[in-house]
């Protein structure tokens, strides 16, 4: 189902302006979110990014427009994920923006895969560097040529996602998420700065940690540092908090971890509350928390003297 020009329409076909800049340059940007019955979870945060998005390429867009587009295209479907897309619009041959450019805004919902939210996977480090200068690394915009590449990688190499490192070597998110390690009861994550999305789950958690006892930490982190983690996780719209099982030549026990548990189970029942459903659905359910997670306080920590882990080095590579 698309929604373009105020109204829905059947189908994924629509008249397009080939000189639009978003098809030319991938001068635009967009935003993926889950719905649930109707109702769009997290919907003021995805505008809220959206909008800063474009603002950090220089065009505004109409909000409203764009929370009718996404509230309508919710509209058509139980569970489903619905992509917003926002172009520069049409303009003149060449690099630079339009002096007053038009925005084209239109959305699209499929089905929420069956299975998605909660599942575990695998990553593979890849060989393309995230650009923690470019605001594409900060943004949703539409060049997601490297996403794409590293994404065709992993999968050839058997892996679910491609894990990335920025041009200084350190930790940087993978393909389409936010990463998260588990030390003890330290939970940390990239700083925005080391080439990272603002990612809505993200900063749920963020948020939603100390409630649960942990100590959210938003830092640079060495590769080496995430084979000394206890669990690992990715973070993003649609899967939500998805357990990793291996890096590279690394296991992880990260789907039966207490606070990977803990923030699943939290993270749903939140979500379940603002649209009456389980993002689950039919096909499973959060983790319990077990009787040992409240406070999280029986949660071995790695380093007895210290909440804060020294992720600037470690002893065991993970490539």
């Amino acid at each position: 189902m698309l929604w373009r020009d105020g109204r829905l329409h059947e189908g994924t076909v629509a008249p397009f302006d080939l000189t639009d800049r978003g098809l030319l340059l991938g001068d635009g940007v967009f935003d993926t979110a889950m719905a649930l019955r109707g109702t769009v979870v997290a919907e003021e945060a995805h505008l809220a990014r959206l909008a800063e998005a474009a603002a950090a390429l220089g065009f505004r867009f109409d909000e409203e427009e764009a929370r009718t587009a996404m509230r309508a295209v919710a509209a058509t479907l139980e569970r489903a994920a619905i992509r917003t897309t926002v172009t520069r619009g049409s303009g003149p041959r060449g690099l630079r923006p339009p002096v007053e450019p038009r925005p084209v805004l239109w959305a699209s919902a499929a089905p929420l895969r069956s299975g998605l939210v909660f599942s575990d996977l695998s990553l593979g480090w890849s060989v393309i560097r995230r650009n923690e200068t470019s605001p594409g690394a900060r943004h949703k915009t539409l060049g997601y040529l490297d996403a794409v590449l590293a994404a065709e990688a992993a999968a050839r190499a058997g892996d679910d996602e491609a894990l990335f490192l920025n041009t200084a070597g350190r930790v940087a998110c993978a393909g389409t998420g936010n990463l998260f390690a588990v030390f003890g009861r330290v939970l940390v994550t990239p700083s925005l700065s080391e080439g990272v999305l603002a990612g809505i789950v993200r900063a749920r958690l963020l948020a939603l940690g100390p409630g649960l006892g942990l100590t959210p930490t938003e830092r640079p982190v060495a590769p080496e540092a995430l084979a000394e983690a206890d669990a690992v996780f990715l973070t993003n719209s649609l899967r939500l908090i998805a357990p990793v099982q291996r890096i590279a030549e690394r296991d992880f026990a990260s789907a039966g971890h207490p606070v990977v548990r803990a923030l699943q189970a939290a993270l749903s029942a939140e979500i379940a509350q603002a649209c009456g459903v389980a993002p689950e659905g039919e096909a499973g359910r959060a983790p319990e928390p077990s009787p040992t997670e409240p406070g999280l306080a029986r949660v071995p920590h790695p380093c007895a003297q210290s909440d804060e882990p020294d992720l600037g080095r470690g002893r065991v590579a993970l490539a």
